[in-house]
């Protein structure tokens, strides 16, 4: 492991009003459906965990909105989300783009983009940081600590020198060189690795020996990333509910399932409260077979090896709330490899639209299922654009 120091930037020492949300009342585990009350449990479950068997946490609400009506200040969608105020750098609010030719050329009613790529620093891991690190300043945390290959490490890195709080990144030795200028920019301590594993043993002895507050999971085998996090993610929903955006099918870049889960949970209050007609079904995009593999039998908690450029979504584990989101919204998985995601990485570019390697593969994914016969003529389809194109190194050329 070799440590790189970045800039030395003194503490800011700025403390937004952060403002917790008054109806959450407790976490509940996705799997047994224990309830805790509300505290940090990076690792997920406890009893999930003892049993070997993790499975993430999800906030409870004493009462939602019933109508989606946004706030005048603070967070847009606060009141669906663990705090209704905290820090921020703009995030969200991000276009649900209409893609009437390429409808046209799939031969389906309606294609919808929704573009992450329009965040502050580039991907929908901002939503995770504005609400991750309120809770860290909450909480009192003085560093932030997380496991990223690229983009939630640079969200990270410029959530808290907003926060004035230190951040340290366990990465791999080939992030590309963007993401690491922009660590250092930022002023993160960037620590290296060779293997993902080593990356998460970081991050444990950081958080359970030293005290630092964990914006990514760091189990193995797998869960999702602390709660806190994830629960900002319910806000892509919201926003594609009150753009008029209510598609039969939602299409997403997977790893570990952090976007997938959070949009399913607020599809899934949405419909609770009448707020839209139908569930859509999710399909999680992953470039090689793992969560497919899971649901054809094999061990939630086995490794599933596999090689791809689409470095946001590598990884060889698979989380309970990937697997849920898919079964409980009736979708399913799509395969598709990096010369396929290039293919859809290049129309999307024909449309005006720069997009990372995996977030092209959805466009490839949805092609699959047209032809399949699993998206229909009738049918309305929404790409998650999970982030723009311009740190990805892949050629799309060749």
């Amino acid at each position: 492991m070799n440590q790189i120091f970045s800039t030395p930037r003194e503490s800011i020492a700025f403390h937004p009003a952060i403002q917790r949300n008054p109806s959450m009342v407790g976490l509940r585990c996705i799997g047994c459906a224990r309830s805790y009350p509300v505290q940090d449990l990076p690792t997920g479950c406890p009893h999930c965990a003892d049993l070997g068997t993790p499975a993430s946490l999800e906030a409870v609400y004493s009462a939602l909105p019933e109508t989606l009506q946004v706030a005048s200040s603070g967070y847009k969608w606060g009141a669906w989300l663990p705090y209704m105020d905290g820090i921020s750098l703009g995030e969200g609010n991000t276009p649900c783009l209409d893609l009437s030719r390429l409808a046209r050329e799939l031969g389906i009613r309606q294609l919808t983009a929704k573009h992450e790529g329009m965040n502050p620093t580039g991907s929908h891991k901002d939503r995770m940081s504005a609400q991750g690190i309120s809770r860290a300043l909450d909480v009192g945390a003085q560093t932030v600590v997380l496991a990223s290959s690229g983009n939630a490490a640079v969200s990270a890195a410029a959530y808290c020198a907003v926060a004035g709080l230190r951040c340290e990144v366990a990465t791999y030795r080939d992030m590309p060189e963007s993401y690491a200028r922009a660590l250092y920019r930022f002023g993160a301590k960037r620590f290296v690795f060779e293997q993902s594993f080593d990356r998460w043993a970081h991050v444990r002895q950081r958080v359970e020996r030293e005290g630092a507050f964990a914006l990514t999971n760091y189990s193995v085998p797998a869960v999702g990333s602390p709660v806190f996090g994830v629960e900002a993610y319910r806000a892509v929903a919201l926003e594609c509910v009150a753009d008029g955006c209510v598609p039969d099918h939602v299409l997403v870049p997977t790893a570990r399932g952090d976007l997938l889960w959070g949009l399913y949970s607020g599809l899934r209050d949405l419909l609770a409260a009448g707020l839209i007609p139908h569930m859509p079904r999710l399909w999680a995009v992953e470039p090689f077979p793992r969560l497919s593999r899971v649901l054809a039998g094999e061990s939630l908690q086995a490794e599933f090896a596999g090689q791809t450029a689409q470095f946001s979504i590598a990884g060889s584990t698979v989380t309970l709330q990937q697997k849920l989101a898919v079964e409980r919204s009736g979708g399913g998985v799509v395969v598709m490899n990096d010369m396929d995601a290039a293919q859809g990485v290049s129309q999307l570019a024909a449309q005006g639209l720069w997009v990372e390697l995996c977030a092209g593969s959805c466009l490839s994914a949805l092609a699959s299922l047209c032809t399949r016969g699993q998206i229909l003529p009738s049918e309305h389809a929404l790409l998650l654009l999970t982030a723009k194109g311009d740190r990805d190194t892949f050629d799309v050329t060749r």
